[in-house]
Formats: C-alpha cells, sequence, structure tokens
C-alpha cells in the first residue's frame, strides 16, 4: 500500500511519513499530518487536493478511440482488402475502387461501435451503482461522489454504507465491518477509534466519523489494480480469425505467383496481369468475416443482456463458450453471504426451538447485525417472541464479546439472556465446571464443519447464569448453487471453489454443493509470479477447490490452470477477485459485485443466482456454433472461387467472371449471410474451442467439390452448349453466386440440411439475395444478359450439386471427427430468434 501522505500537499505535512504509518501511527499524528480538523477540509482545499491525487477509484486504462478504430484496418484480413483497393486504383478500376473501400470501411465502422457499444452498457451500470459519501466540508455535512473524496477528508459511516476509502475510525462506538469483498470472510469484524478500515467494507453495525488517509490505487487493495492491469490475454477467437487468414493469404499468395509466373511466359500484357492479380485477390478476402463474427457476437450479448447478463468484451462470449474450469468465489457466490443456524447443541435435554428462543431474546433486529438476524431467523414463527418485553439491551461490543439482555415475560416475571463467544459465556455461567467439557467438544465438532459456535446462557432469578447450549452459524449455499454445480458438469465444465475462508469452511460448503472434498491450502502456494513443480500444478488442476486464498493466490491458480491447456471462467465479487477476473479466459462479475470486480470482469451479472452463468454458457455455446459454421462457410467459398479462377485461366487461358462480378458477389452473399447471427443452433453438452483441422477440413472438401461443379457447368456451357465467353461469364457468375449462398444451409448442421430447420431470416436473406442475383443475370446490370431459360438452368444444376456435397459432407465429417459425429447428439434446440 502507498502511504496516503504522499496524496496531500507538502505544507500540509510537518515531516515526511514512512509507507504504512498512517495505517499504525497514533491517530493524533495522522490528523496532524494529513492536516485535517474537526471542521474537515474546506472545499477549495478538497478539490486542490483532488487535482494532485486524482479521483477516489481505480483507474482503467482507456483505449483511445481513434486507435481502436484505426486498429480495425491492421491484421491480415484487412491488409488483403487493403491490398485489393491498392490493385483497384493502380489498375484504374474506380467502380471496384469506390465498392471495395466502402466494405473495408464498414467492416471497421460495424466492429467498432458494436465494441463501442457494450463499453456504453458497463459504463451505464457503473454510473448507477456510484457510491456516495458523507463528508464534512467548510465546517457542514455534505454528500458528495464517493470519487471525489481526498486524503485529509472527515467522512460519517453508517450502517449499511460501503467504506468509500481507507480510513482511520473517530470517537465513537465501535462499529462491525463485513469486509467479505476484500478477505472472502462472511463473519463481521469489529473496529474501534484509532482502528483503520478499508475501501470496500461494508458497515454491518454502528455508526462512527472517520478520517481518510488513503484513496483510489493508493487504499489497502489498491495494489491488486496492478495485478488486473498486468493481465492480458488474447481470446481463442481472436487466433481462429488470425489463423484463418493467414490460410487464405497464403492460399491466394502462392496461386497469384503461380498465375504471374505463368502470364509472363505467356508473354501476356502487364495491365491485364495486374487486372486477373486484383480479381483473385478480392476472391481471396473473406471481405465480411470480421464483420459477421462482431455482428453475431453483438447480437448474442444484446440476447444475454435481456438475461440480465451485460457483456464488456465480445470475445468473451466466444470464450465462455469453451470454458472447461469454472473457478468460483465462496462467499456471496456459492453462498448467500448471510449467516444462518444449524441444528444446535443443548445441554439438559433442553428443547432446541428454546435455546434458540433464548438466544433470540438477546439480540435485536434493528441493529441489521447478521449474527442478531440469523438467530432471530431460526424462529419457528413471528409469534415466538410475543409476551417477552425487553427491560433493557446491551449491544454486541469488541471488549465484552457479548450481547446482554434483561426480559420480562407475560408472568412478569425477570430474567437474563446472553450470546456470545463460548468461552466467554462459559465464563460467566456458574454451572462451567460441569459443561466445559462437552461444550468444548460441541464447539470442536462444529469447527470441524466450519460452523461458527455461539455461546448462549440465562440468568433466573437467582441471578446466576446457566449455560444452556451451542448454536452454529454457517454461510448457506445459495438456493441454486448446487443445481447449477450439478448442470455445469453435465455440461463438460469443472467447477472449482477458490476462497479466503478456512479449509474446514470451505470443505463443508463443497459438501453441502456436491463439489467434492479436494480442497487445497493455498497459503503454500507462494508468490504469484512464480513457477509451481509439476506435482503441485497437477494438484491445483485436479483440486475439488482452493481455501485461505488470497487475491495473488486467485491470480496464479487461473495462470496455472491457463497453462496447463484450460480454458477458465472466474465468478467473483469481490475487490479481490479483480485479478483473477481480468486474468481468466472469462471473468464473471455476480450480482452485488464491487465496482472494481465489474470493471475487471468480461460478463457483469445483475441479477441474484448463479443459474444464469449456465443459460450465458448455453448461449455462448449456441453462438459459437453461428460463428463455426460461417467460418466453414466462407472458407469454402474463398477456396471455391479462387481454385475455379486460377485453373480457368490456367488450363483454358480464359477469365470466367469480372471484377465487378466478383464484388457482387461479395455484396450479395457476405451482406445477406449476417443473419446468420440469428440462425437456429443446437448447443452441445461440451465446452466448445476452434478445431482447425475440423474447419479446414470440411471447407477445403466442400470448396474442391464446388469447383468440380464449377468446371462441370463450364464444360457443358463451352463444349455441349457452344456458349459465347460474354454469356459464359454471366452463367458462372450466377452459379457461384446461388451455389454458393446454398453451402451455409450445408454448413451450419453436422448432420443432413433438412436436420435442423434454419430460421426465417436467414432463409429471406439467402433467397431474396439469389433472386436479386438472378434477376441481374437474367436482365443483365454490368454484364451480358442470360435469359430466364438458362437462369432455370442454373438454378436446377446447383440444387443437384447441393444434395450431392450434403451427402459428402457427412462423409467428410465421419473421416475428420469420428468421435463426435458418433456421439455428440444435440441437447436442445433454441427457440426461434427471428
Amino acid at each position: 500500500m502507498n502511504a496516503g501522505a504522499h496524496s496531500v500537499p507538502a505544507k500540509a505535512r510537518p515531516k515526511p511519513a514512512p509507507k504504512d504509518d498512517l495505517k499504525s501511527l497514533p491517530l493524533a499524528e495522522v490528523e496532524e499530518t494529513l492536516g485535517s480538523s474537526p471542521d474537515g477540509l474546506t472545499q477549495a482545499e478538497a478539490e486542490k487536493r483532488l487535482a494532485e491525487c486524482g479521483p477516489n477509484e481505480i483507474q482503467e486504462k482507456k483505449s483511445n478511440p481513434l486507435l481502436k478504430f484505426l486498429s480495425y484496418f491492421w491484421g491480415p484480413i484487412p491488409w488483403m482488402i487493403e491490398a485489393a483497393v491498392i490493385l483497384s486504383a493502380v489498375a484504374q478500376h474506380w467502380p471496384d475502387f469506390g465498392i471495395i473501400l466502402l466494405l473495408l470501411v464498414a467492416n471497421a465502422v460495424v466492429g467498432f461501435w458494436e465494441e463501442h457499444q457494450a463499453g456504453n452498457a458497463i459504463a451505464a451500470l457503473k454510473a448507477k451503482l456510484a457510491v456516495k459519501a458523507r463528508v464534512k466540508r467548510d465546517g457542514k455535512w455534505v454528500e458528495a461522489p464517493a470519487r471525489e473524496l481526498v486524503p485529509g477528508d472527515m467522512i460519517r459511516l453508517r450502517l449499511g454504507d460501503i467504506v468509500p476509502a481507507d480510513a482511520r475510525l473517530l470517537k465513537g462506538d465501535p462499529i462491525e465491518v463485513d469486509q467479505s469483498a476484500l478477505t472472502g470472510e462472511s463473519l463481521p469484524a469489529a473496529r474501534k477509534l484509532g482502528e483503520a478500515v478499508f475501501s470496500g467494507s461494508i458497515v454491518r453495525q454502528g455508526e462512527i466519523g472517520a478520517l481518510v488517509y488513503a484513496t483510489g490505487a493508493r487504499t489497502y487493495f489498491g495494489k491488486t489494480a496492478e495485478l488486473v492491469q498486468g493481465a492480458h490475454t488474447v481470446s481463442h477467437f481472436q487466433r481462429a480469425v488470425l489463423k484463418i487468414g493467414n490460410y487464405l493469404i497464403i492460399l491466394a499468395v502462392a496461386l497469384v505467383a503461380v498465375i504471374i509466373a505463368v502470364a509472363l511466359y505467356r508473354g501476356d500484357p502487364l495491365l491485364t496481369t495486374l487486372q486477373f492479380a486484383l480479381v483473385l485477390t478480392v476472391a481471396a478476402i473473406p471481405v465480411a468475416m470480421p464483420t459477421v463474427l462482431s455482428v453475431t457476437m453483438a447480437v448474442g450479448a444484446r440476447l444475454l443482456a435481456k438475461k440480465e447478463a451485460i457483456v464488456t468484451r465480445l470475445s468473451a462470449i466466444e470464450e465462455l463458450a469453451g470454458v472447461d474450469i469454472l473457478c468460483s468465489d465462496k462467499t456471496g457466490t456459492l453462498t448467500q453471504n448471510k449467516l444462518t443456524l444449524g441444528d444446535p447443541f443443548c445441554l439438559d435435554h433442553m428443547p432446541a426451538d428454546q435455546l434458540i428462543l433464548n438466544a433470540a431474546l438477546a439480540s435485536r433486529a434493528d441493529d441489521k447485525d447478521v449474527i442478531d438476524l440469523a438467530v432471530i431467523g431460526g424462529l419457528k414463527g413471528d409469534q415466538a417472541l410475543k409476551g417477552y418485553q425487553v427491560v433493557h439491551f446491551q449491544p454486541f461490543d469488541a471488549v465484552q464479546k457479548r450481547t446482554e439482555a434483561t426480559v420480562k415475560d407475560a408472568d412478569g416475571k425477570e430474567f437474563k439472556v446472553a450470546k456470545g463467544a463460548p468461552q466467554v459465556i462459559l465464563a460467566l455461567a456458574a454451572n462451567a465446571g460441569e459443561v466445559k467439557a462437552a461444550i468444548d467438544k460441541a464447539v470442536g465438532d462444529f469447527a470441524a464443519r466450519g460452523f461458527r459456535a455461539l455461546g448462549v446462557a440465562r440468568a433466573d432469578g437467582d441471578g446466576k447464569w446457566r449455560m444452556l447450549g451451542v448454536l452454529p452459524l454457517f454461510d448457506p449455499p445459495r438456493d441454486d448453487a448446487r443445481a447449477t454445480v450439478a448442470t455445469a458438469r453435465q455440461m463438460g465444465i469443472s467447477v472449482k471453489m477458490v476462497t479466503g475462508d478456512a479449509i474446514a469452511i470451505a470443505q463443508e460448503t463443497a459438501k453441502k454443493l456436491g463439489m467434492g472434498a479436494n480442497i487445497l491450502d493455498a497459503s503454500g502456494f507462494g508468490d504469484s509470479k512464480r513457477h509451481e513443480t509439476a506435482a503441485l500444478s497437477a494438484s491445483i488442476e485436479k483440486a475439488d477447490g482452493f481455501a485461505q486464498v488470497f487475491p495473488e493466490h486467485k491470480f496464479h491458480i487461473v495462470d496455472v490452470l491457463q497453462r496447463a491447456g484450460h480454458i477458465v471462467g472466474m465468478t467473483g465479487d469481490g475487490v479481490n477477485d479483480a485479478p483473477a477476473l481480468k486474468k481468466a479466459d472469462c471473468g464473471i462479475a455476480v450480482s452485488g459485485a464491487t465496482d472494481a470486480a465489474r470493471a475487471a470482469a468480461a460478463i457483469v451479472l445483475i441479477t441474484p443466482g448463479l443459474s444464469v452463468i449456465i443459460d450465458a454458457i448455453k448461449e455462448s455455446r449456441r453462438i459459437f456454433q453461428r460463428m463455426n459454421s460461417y467460418a466453414i462457410y466462407r472458407i469454402a467459398e474463398t477456396l471455391r472461387v479462387l481454385l475455379f479462377m486460377t485453373l480457368a485461366i490456367l488450363v483454358f487461358n480464359f477469365y470466367p467472371v469480372t471484377a465487378v462480378m466478383i464484388v457482387m458477389l461479395a455484396l450479395l452473399n457476405d451482406g445477406a449471410i449476417l443473419s446468420i447471427a440469428y440462425d437456429n443452433v443446437h448447443y452441445r453438452n461440451q465446452p466448445e474451442a476452434w478445431n482447425m483441422r475440423v474447419v479446414l477440413g470440411i471447407s477445403t472438401v466442400l470448396g474442391v467439390f464446388g469447383v468440380a461443379a464449377a468446371f462441370g457447368l463450364f464444360y457443358l456451357a463451352d463444349r455441349v452448349f457452344h456458349l459465347d465467353r460474354a454469356h459464359i461469364q454471366t452463367l458462372m457468375y450466377l452459379k457461384l453466386s446461388v451455389a454458393g449462398h446454398l453451402t451455409i444451409f450445408l454448413t451450419r448442421t453436422r448432420g443432413p440440411f433438412w436436420s435442423l430447420r434454419p430460421a426465417r431470416i436467414l432463409l429471406f436473406a439467402v433467397f431474396g439475395t439469389q433472386a436479386v442475383a438472378t434477376l441481374i443475370a437474367v436482365y443483365g446490370l454490368f454484364m451480358t444478359p442470360l435469359g430466364w431459360g438458362w437462369a432455370t438452368f442454373v438454378w436446377g444444376y446447383a440444387l443437384a450439386w447441393f444434395l450431392v456435397n450434403d451427402r459428402v459432407k457427412l462423409l467428410a465429417y465421419r473421416l475428420l471427427d469420428p468421435a463426435k459425429s458418433g456421439a455428440a447428439k444435440p441437447s436442445t434446440l433454441t427457440p426461434q430468434l427471428a
């Protein structure tokens, strides 16, 4: 932690303070060092300090919007499009130049806009959750945004407040603070005059003034921001697109090199050769690929938003589909972060409900104390306390370590009840000697099961305290947590608990959730940058969970699992989860998460419970299927056009289609194929991953058979029907357009094309654009008119080959991916989105 003293003007500090002094120095010296007073800072001084030390928040690294937009013009696929633009200009083919440039800019604009919209969604969400603070300025209490707090500010902390900055407590009664967002520990901690409370804690009991000594990145947990900013992962989606782009570039370069060599050997004119290079380059470009994949994920992001899961990074959807290990924070994620009663241990055969009643009389609901609420919640009904009058109540304090109440029953008899730490209640009780062994054994049994013990005693007319028994308290699992864990396992996801709690508590929670009891103690993991031994790495991989975890351990656990080849999801809600949320392939901030956790996560849940995560995983797997089918379609079509044109020129010395035809193919086919983002798909009960061997294999097979079909039609037109070359070009344009778009119905299923009904929007888009392509060919826009007879012939030819290619596809899947082809049946049909 950096000292808050470094954040204030030098004139306010009579002497420099070492780094951790402001947390431990006597309070009077801290006040002097920070130049504070009982009236707080003046508004002018506060503004001066705010300008000097910056806002009280963890700063996120924000990319320059212009540089972000320009990044969409950098990469293998944009390079190919840019090469086509340059070649068009050199060859002075200005219509081609304009259309291709338009496609290039459109891709960048759509991608940038979709990501920008996702960023706005999370920004709006964070704005709604902005924390306010009560601060003393110019001697008056005012409410100001927590981000405007500065070292030296006097603030007021009340029940339910989130502590807005690191502060030292001033005069007042001790308070209880919930530090679960920082440490993972469910139980509140007592803090009194002079002690430090940390940003992100929640005040569970009491009200007190405090002096801010550190803000923003200088807070106790501000150092986690360094881990968050340092964590960077390249998405598997980005790697897959790069691989596809590289594959097509290498193929295009190789074919262009062959053609240029042949053209030079034949003595063809340079401009003709350049024109061919242009056409071939355009043919090799999967023009809309980045846009289609981005839009598909953006549509998925909006669907998830309807389920109240906000996606902050589009590629996270693809990553979520591939997650095979889900590291889940315990407190507030798997559990409710609310204490409840277990089965009590009673002395002298006292009924359990009587023990709970006595403890409840020593509790007060108005204080909103989690232990008091847990005990009162254990009563059998609302009427249990009726007839009892609390004459005097002494709340819990850090000195006595118990609550005590003087009570009058319905008959007017007065008695006292107390509850607190078992050893404190035993020391109070007159029967301690008789019951100590039994109480110690019960407390030990509860501790072994991860329960906290709470002693209960009563003093009747004689005034002597008598120990009644022990209540066990535990943080119960969320109602849907066990089912969520079971469903996740059915979907091929291993769930690992990650918590700051003791091993016993973690094991008990894991047992209740059916997660397995192999819980590792993370305290032995060492520094987050250390490389583990092979044995320890293997034990981390096999573990069901981890206990006594600090923030750097969470980060390290995710890192070890990623290096073992897993795609890791991480759920969490606290500041301590932020580094691991950022490092994970898909970080998920659950409902009620801190701003730090939300900023680090790729997906933010805004409804309670974990079931929405399963919904998100199912939706992400559907989205992955759409992207996978489009990638196969796009590569197959690129290969079909590339190989057909290359072989036509090499063998027949003839351009089968013109550059304008190629551009029109791209406009119609790639424009309409955006509708695949709404297609019906099955999700699979296994994590998804880009299998390039299958993607490239299936697309290559379909591409090669498409070339065979194209040459079959070329042969019929040239040798059988003796059409002239201009008519043949129009014929080939229509064939490439119709057959090309029908291919999407082959690639969208692993089974026969009829095994899953396509969405209506996809059907309308495909047949609508092909109706336009047919009209262009029939009436000759930018080409020789073909007439309806030949257009009908092309459609029949394309449909016949479509049926043949469907059987070829099934055979290819059996050869390339036999296990999945035989065993992987779809688990469900997504509802129609059209």
